[in-house]
């Protein structure tokens, strides 16, 4: 293995009880900028990075070569055990630490990477990875980081595939065009577009040459996000500086026409490929079919398949209608699927059981069973056994349409028919008992699946939380995501929200905290809406003292408040007179330069007009307004000033409102005009008249009318008199009227 530069000591690897397994360090923790060559990442900017003229490596390097060719090491016994070791990190102590330890160190490096393929989480094999990384006399494998980097490169964990790159920095390790792609790929999945492209920035000034590869991942990136225009002009760049396009280049530019729905454009692009030196594969056709089968349109993929016999001389084989079969199947369009089906066993080809199976799936996911029916029965007829896939899209199809008796005589005769039900099978039966509002029986029977030899996994589990959720069993639910979170699986902060916001309607705030902080000390991906459900709990229920409370846990925990728990926190204490302590929560807020939202600004104006403190609100709004602009805040003011009835207030503020003469300005003048006619003060709404005419304003004609009728009673002619009069000179009444 190859050794760090800097050495480590023993205490490195102290084991600290409170922290658990994996010590204090977090998932997607960064180091403070050590790294110069960072600094390319933090650029905000729409121009493409520079490819520059390097000199190219194309060919794959070895250490990545090894990361594809790793063999499955996962039934070996040190893995297993490891493996074991590590889903029991909620109750780690430091004798299993120790145990893991010495496994580690007589580990491969082959056996290091697939106990990090074997996590289901990827969070839990990056802990691994950072805690292994940590040890006494072990260090990682060139092997193993690119292995992490491919791992991380599917899911949206961009700021540990980071920390990796620079780890590999720190320990000397060759970084290879692919370790970026990796990167960048993060970044893409996690919606990042621009610092995914600048990864090319960030691996030039490290020194790394660009090769064809990372160039299509580059590629891949802009058109994954919609960034067509964009694409071609980087194509353009790489054919400059020599990096001549492949045909994977050409199949993403027809994947991005396809997505934008130009389908035309790139069967243009396909039909220019000859002449460019790169003929169309395969690939670059099924593309294209993939659309068209998308769409239903059956003749053009025959289309398709003709002229890729014609144009390309390549002949359509089992994969061909295995594909068109599938993609047909998947959009739900049965019927062609089926008719493709029918021609490839006219032309020789068989299609196995997994093409079946997708049709079988296509027809229950219409409720079309019966159809379903007769495609096993003919599976039966032609040799084609149906296999656990097959029974259980019809076992599916049985609960979708409400027949959940059917599907679980079903899962009886997969046993009788020698086709044992796997954890798919028995997750869409339970996902069929709750829909039908039996997620009791749905946990009773997985309870006890080591008893029928399965194992629920994160979607069974989630399936059943949810159900007895939404059946108001809201302790029980609770009791599954914590058995959940014990197993190994972690909920999902969107999960784990559901089940607090149920608890908090029923008034069960406390047991909503509870259950929170349990799945904190667990290790799951509680985030601050979580802890703001449950502060906006303890609001509902007048339990202010709680709600700042928590807001003080979420510091020590390393969560920070946003602008939403603060806005729940100062509507709370405004509601029960508490401005004092709302006021300094607001300044708390901009301190930490958080921008007040539209919502924010309605909040305080509503809280601080209700209790009549109108200074204090004032010098609030210059200060929020500094820090963001809000065109209407003084517009809401007189309103909410006039729906409480402090008209004079209102007043007062009426040549802040009026200063831009706008149609919204315009509307609040008409709220208070309607205020003082309620009131019985039609002069007061006069004079606001007066006023809107004096900045170019036309008031409400009708209101108006109603003014002049209110001065009129009260014996004021010549103000009522002059109010038509400006109507008259602006031409908006007849003289004669």
């Amino acid at each position: 293995m190859g050794r760090e530069s800097a050495a480590r000591t023993p205490g490195d690897c102290g084991y600290d009880a409170e922290l658990g397994f994996f010590g204090n360090f977090r998932v997607g923790e960064e180091s403070s900028g050590d790294e110069a060559e960072e600094s390319a990442g933090s650029e905000e900017n729409d121009g493409l990075p520079l490819v520059k003229p390097l000199g190219l490596k194309n060919g794959r390097s070895d250490c990545v070569r090894s990361v594809e060719e790793c063999g499955d090491e996962l039934r070996h016994p040190l893995v297993r055990e490891v493996c074991r070791l590590v889903q029991l990190r909620s109750v780690w102590n430091p004798n299993f630490e120790g145990e893991l330890r010495h496994l580690l160190r007589s580990l491969k490096p082959r056996q290091v990477c697939a106990v990090l393929r074997a996590q289901e989480d990827e969070r839990v094999a990056l802990m691994f990875f950072y805690w292994a990384d940590r040890q006494w006399r072990y260090w990682h494998d060139p092997i193993v980081y690119y292995t992490m980097l491919g791992i991380l490169s599917k899911t949206k964990l961009c700021q540990g595939a980071r920390r990796i790159i620079r780890l590999m920095r720190r320990r000397r390790i060759v970084r290879e065009p692919e370790a970026f792609g990796y990167l960048m790929l993060s970044y893409s999945r996690a919606g990042q577009l621009r610092r995914a492209l600048q990864v090319l920035t960030l691996m030039q000034k490290a020194g790394v040459e660009p090769n064809l590869s990372i160039c299509n991942v580059a590629m891949n990136v802009l058109i994954r996000a919609n960034r067509l225009e964009k694409a071609f002009k980087f194509m353009e760049r790489m054919q400059l500086v020599g990096i001549m396009p492949n045909v994977v280049t050409y199949n993403s530019l027809i994947m991005g026409y396809c997505d934008l729905h130009c389908v035309e454009d790139a069967i243009e692009l396909l039909d220019g490929m000859p002449a460019k030196g790169c003929p169309p594969d395969k690939i670059s056709y099924y593309t294209v079919m993939d659309f068209l089968c998308k769409e239903k349109r059956v003749e053009e993929v025959r289309e398709m398949l003709q002229k890729m016999v014609r144009d390309s001389n390549l002949l359509p084989d089992q994969v061909t209608y295995d594909h068109l079969v599938h993609v047909l199947a998947k959009h739900g369009h049965g019927d062609e699927a089926l008719e493709f089906l029918r021609e490839a066993e006219q032309r020789g080809f068989q299609i196995d059981k997994i093409g079946h199976s997708a049709i079988v799936h296509s027809f229950c996911k219409e409720g079309n069973l019966d159809k379903a029916k007769e495609i096993v029965n003919e599976m039966f007829s032609k040799g084609c056994t149906p296999d656990v896939v097959t029974y259980t899209a019809v076992l599916d199809g049985f609960c979708r349409v409400g027949k959940v008796d059917q599907a679980r005589k079903l899962l009886k005769q997969m046993e009788r028919h020698g086709c044992k039900p796997n954890t798919v099978s028995y997750t869409a039966l339970l996902t069929g008992l709750c829909r039908s509002g039996k997620s009791s029986e749905a946990r009773e029977m997985m309870n006890t699946s080591e008893e029928d030899w399965w194992s629920p996994n994160a979607i069974t589990y989630s399936v059943v939380m949810h159900g007895l959720r939404r059946e108001g069993k809201l302790s029980e639910a609770g009791e599954v995501a914590l058995e959940m979170v014990k197993k190994g699986f972690f909920p999902t902060p969107v999960e784990i929200n559901l089940l607090l916001q149920s608890l908090c309607e029923k008034g069960k705030v406390d047991e909503a905290k509870r259950f929170m902080e349990e799945c904190l000390k667990k290790g799951c991906a509680v985030n601050v809406v979580n802890f703001t459900t449950v502060i906006h709990g303890y609001c509902q229920t007048d339990n202010l003292d709680a709600a700042l409370s928590l807001l003080d846990d979420m510091y020590l925990s390393n969560r920070h408040a946003d602008v939403f728990t603060y806005t729940t926190l100062i509507d709370a204490l405004g509601k029960k007179g508490r401005i004092e302590e709302a006021t300094d929560l607001m300044m708390k807020m901009l301190k930490k330069g958080l921008l007040p939202t539209p919502v924010t600004y309605r909040t305080v104006i509503h809280r601080y007009c209700e209790r009549g403190q109108v200074e204090d609100l004032l010098k609030l709004l210059e200060k929020m307004l500094l820090r963001q602009k809000f065109k209407t805040a003084y517009n809401q003011v007189i309103e909410k000033l006039c729906y409480f009835g402090n008209l004079v207030a209102a007043e007062k503020l009426l040549n802040k409102v009026l200063r831009t003469a706008s149609r919204i300005d315009g509307n609040t003048c008409h709220v208070l005009m309607e205020s003082y006619l309620s009131k019985g003060i039609p002069l007061s709404a006069y004079k606001v008249a007066c006023k809107m005419f004096q900045r170019n304003m036309i008031p409400d004609l009708k209101l108006c009318e109603r003014v002049t009728k209110g001065l009129m009673s009260e014996g004021k002619l010549e103000e009522a008199d002059k109010l038509m009069l400006l109507f008259v000179e602006r031409g908006h009444i007849m003289p004669q009227s």
